[in-house]
């Protein structure tokens, strides 16, 4: 039986075995829009980043739902002895930032949906620094790799892993338990831009269609509106002297 996506099955057993019981005994799940991710096919999963926890968290909804999350990780933890390994084992995908082989990612991430793979991206690019949690504007790279492979993209929230383990922090806040909250919506519709050039200004607006959809999922899980203008990280980073 084909398994896109997935890691050889011992890597794979090996990695649930020994985080999904850990999962259980920490964390409280609200999941719902399980029927939003589909089974088989390449899919992109567009979250929200609140914490360097959500990855792991998001990866047992995943999971659950029959998928196998494929992320693309910062290439330098492919370089680390033994977790490098692993992260290589259970078929992750490096980012080359700043490099000449930044672009090398998107290309593995398209071969990967291509061949039927179910791929996590942050559009955001990093944890988001909005004061209120919300998401920041998105990179255009999801949207690109949408557009030219032509399989949809699920947009998903979720809540709580920021309780787990605030942006910054290295230690964990394990108790009390923490409730995770996932809600996944319906694809994104891009059916507006199929046929027309991939210029900045196709992607920006897809992008936008993309991070609109995710606030959506984020806004009935607060239980607030989201704000008119996502926060832009670029514009808080001072100009270099």
């Amino acid at each position: 039986m084909s398994r896109p996506g997935r890691p050889p099955f011992l890597w794979e057993a090996l990695a649930v075995a020994l985080i999904k019981p850990l999962l259980l005994l920490f964390i409280k799940r609200r999941w719902k829009g399980r029927q939003h991710i589909p089974r088989q096919g390449g899919v992109i999963i567009a979250a929200n980043h609140l914490s360097w926890s959500d990855p792991v968290l998001f990866a047992h909804y995943a999971y659950d739902n029959g998928r196998w999350p494929v992320y693309l990780a910062k290439s330098g933890i492919f370089g680390v002895p033994v977790l490098g390994h692993i992260v290589r084992k259970l078929r992750q995908i490096a980012v080359h930032r700043g490099s000449t082989d930044a672009a090398r990612s998107l290309k593995d991430a398209e071969q990967a949906l291509r061949d039927g793979a179910c791929v996590i991206f942050y559009p955001e690019g990093t944890c988001t620094r909005d004061p209120e949690l919300w998401p920041m504007s998105g990179k255009t790279g999801v949207a690109r790799l949408a557009l030219s492979t032509g399989v949809p993209v699920i947009p998903v929230a979720h809540w709580g892993a920021q309780e787990l383990l605030p942006y910054g922090e290295k230690r964990p806040r394990l108790l009390p338990r923490k409730t995770f909250s996932v809600i996944a919506g319906p694809p994104v519709d891009l059916s507006k831009y199929e046929g027309l050039p991939m210029r900045a200004a196709v992607l920006r607006e897809a992008t936008a269609d993309i991070m609109g959809a995710i606030n959506q999922q984020l806004g009935e899980i607060r239980n607030e509106k989201a704000p008119d203008l996502p926060f832009d990280l670029r514009q808080e980073i001072p100009p270099a002297s």
